[in-house]
């Protein structure tokens, strides 16, 4: 998309504002969750870069006798450039006058990236022959083998899965197993097939049909129901849904309470002026949804319809007739006024653009796609899921007049990316891709920006500098790769069955939401719990490091059933190993992905070397095996 393109969709914004809706000078709200708290939802940027220097200082610790190489930080003006990303990261480092890290050694990318890809640690055998690799090329290789692999599928369908809230109940409506399991199976095939971004998304938006039949992406819409009120109450939760996943603007939840003006002007210049008639316009839209439960034949015993895999099963289809009527005096929300003397509100896009036919949840889904934030959201996403820091930290809450590095906008505000030319550039080339996500995530992965070191030698990173990104910023994993990395270096895998799947897996990624193993088989599901799984409704993900993980690393049921010699076949192959420095070496690769430095060495050997039977030596390796576990480095991709 052009400068002038995004101009036009920025005037055309503002000249909508305040031309319809309520008296601003009558603000509503005294329930207004950011005027009861305002520090909840200002700062949360400087809270981000906040915590990524705190788990940087921990790592910098834990890292000063891992080192194997002696690293020094870098002139960026010397890195070599990989394509545009590289063209607008270390010209500002150096206009800033702000050295870079030095490029990752190959150890540190192969542990990053088969986890930031596939959510999986390597092999011991693979480290080392990757590092033994001498083609030129082979980290852009390795990259195309982690995106065409099975284990790819899963993390970013899990990534995907957080995104769209797809879960088997929640708080308003239960979706229920088969409804999940059915949208599950719709985001399984669209990564697996690498449908388009666009594509996904007007399928989801416009999803028909019983949302039990798998594949089904319509059990997307459903979540949009909201209980104990009049279906406009619904309208504003599906628009709610719908436009914090595609368009990064959560904002229309307060919007649709309460005009922006007196409310979100500390946190918004576009949701400051926007009104909350706007809002509903905008809504609107999907007061045309038919959500009604599935009917069974008459006579049907209730032992039977419970019996049934249909059983509250829901079937979504539109109307041609709905409208957002106006006014309401009940519900979840304020009460709803007429628009000036309209007794409903006419569907109208945020960008003015009005229906060209009856079918208004599919022209919705069209003017989504098109819209500059669509792109915009995914690429800021997308860079979030590899940088753990995004352009606009946090996602879900971007402003559309502050994002045009080409129209900076009005003063006191300042633009919302770190880099807006590069966050345009990122979406213009998300749309020139077609919304290929591999091809997203092939771009970023190749540029030398994604390619630094954690590691800032000297010690003179400036948290105050972090949307230079000098440096890679550390993510602490996801409750269930921390189970995956654990199963896999142990080699100890349980066989799990989530509810309604007709086979087994073996890994958590592959599970289809945040609560299961239902079954809690060796307290799975408690201990990826400690790492704030969230459940896909009311608690969101978090990565954030706490002393209960710090607890059941050391002793949970979960990982006692995983490391002891006679257990693990990987303790047990390592057993076989005729010297101490050899297993110390393999544990070290097992666990760390990377060989002991030399001062780890010393240690673990001298370590191993105390045993004088085999129960002994079996006890100091299974010391050995729990130590690297419980390294702060273990639970990171850093």
């Amino acid at each position: 998309m052009t400068g002038t393109t995004r101009l036009l969709l920025t005037l055309t914004a503002l000249a909508g504002f305040g031309l319809r809706g309520q008296d601003l000078s009558a603000v509503s709200g005294a329930n207004c969750t950011f005027r009861q708290n305002p520090a909840k939802f200002q700062g949360q940027t400087e809270r981000a870069i906040k915590a990524i220097a705190a788990q940087l200082s921990a790592l910098d610790k834990a890292r000063k006798t891992m080192s194997t190489n002696a690293l020094s930080v870098l002139d960026p003006a010397t890195v070599q450039h990989a394509n545009f990303i590289d063209d607008q990261i270390f010209p500002a480092l150096s206009a800033a006058g702000v050295q870079s890290a030095p490029i990752s050694s190959d150890e540190e990318f192969f542990r990053r990236i088969n986890l930031d890809l596939t959510g999986r640690i390597p092999a011991p055998a693979d480290v080392l022959a990757f590092e033994a690799d001498t083609t030129a090329n082979k980290r852009a290789n390795l990259i195309d083998t982690l995106l065409s692999s099975s284990a790819f599928v899963d993390k970013w369908t899990m990534w995907l899965g957080d995104i769209f809230q797809n879960n088997a109940s929640a708080v308003a409506i239960n979706r229920n197993v088969n409804g999940r399991n059915a949208f599950y199976q719709y985001i399984y095939n669209a990564v697996a097939g690498n449908k388009s971004f666009n594509e996904m998304a007007y399928e989801i938006v416009t999803a028909t049909g019983n949302n039990y039949d798998s594949p089904s992406a319509a059990g997307f819409v459903l979540n949009g129901f909201a209980p104990g009120g009049p279906t406009q109450d619904t309208y504003d939760m599906t628009l709610v849904k719908s436009t914090q996943a595609f368009l990064g603007l959560d904002h229309y939840d307060c919007l649709l309470c309460h005009d922006g003006r007196g409310h979100l002007d500390a946190l918004t210049l576009w949701g400051g002026h926007t009104t909350r008639a706007q809002a509903e316009e905008m809504a609107a839209f999907f007061s045309r949804i038919n959500r009604p439960g599935y009917t069974f034949p008459t006579g049907t015993s209730t032992a039977d319809q419970q019996a049934s895999f249909y059983y509250q099963s829901s079937i979504v289809s539109d109307n041609t007739t709905a409208s957002y009527g106006l006014p309401t005096t009940y519900g979840n929300r304020p009460n709803r006024p007429l628009i000036g003397t309209l007794t409903a509100a006419p569907p109208t896009y945020r960008t003015g653009q009005t229906p060209g036919s009856a079918a208004w949840r599919a022209q919705f889904a069209t003017m989504m796609v098109n819209d500059p934030m669509f792109s915009t959201n995914w690429a800021n996403r997308i860079w979030k899921a590899m940088f753990n820091l995004g352009q606009v930290d946090t996602e879900d809450k971007l402003d559309p007049l502050r994002l045009d590095a080409n129209n900076p906008p009005p003063q006191p505000w300042a633009f919302q990316a770190f880099n807006p030319a590069l966050l345009s550039q990122l979406a213009d080339t998300f749309v020139r891709s077609n919304y290929d996500l591999r091809g997203m995530l092939r771009f970023i992965a190749n540029s030398s920006a994604y390619q630094l070191s954690s590691e800032y030698p000297g010690g003179a990173w400036d948290p105050n500098n972090a949307g230079l990104f000098a440096r890679h910023y550390p993510r602490r994993l996801m409750g269930e790769e921390v189970h995956d990395a654990i199963a896999t270096a142990t080699g100890v895998f349980a066989k799990y069955t989530p509810r309604g799947f007709p086979n087994t897996v073996l890994y958590a990624m592959q599970m289809p939401d945040t609560s299961e193993p239902s079954s809690n088989t060796n307290n799975a599901n408690t201990f990826m719990n400690y790492f704030l799984r969230g459940n896909r409704d009311n608690v969101p993900r978090d990565t954030s490091p706490t002393i209960l993980q710090s607890g059941a690393l050391m002793n949970d049921t979960f990982m006692n059933t995983k490391f002891h010699m006679t257990q693990s076949p990987t303790l047990q192959a390592v057993a076989k190993l005729t010297t101490p420095a050899a297993q110390a070496q393999q544990l070290y690769l097992t666990y760390l992905g990377r060989l002991p430095s030399a001062a780890e060495n010393t240690a673990a050997v001298a370590y191993l070397s105390t045993g004088t039977t085999t129960t002994a030596k079996n006890a100091a390796l299974e010391d050995l095996a729990w130590s690297l576990i419980n390294q702060l480095e273990f639970v990171f991709s850093y």
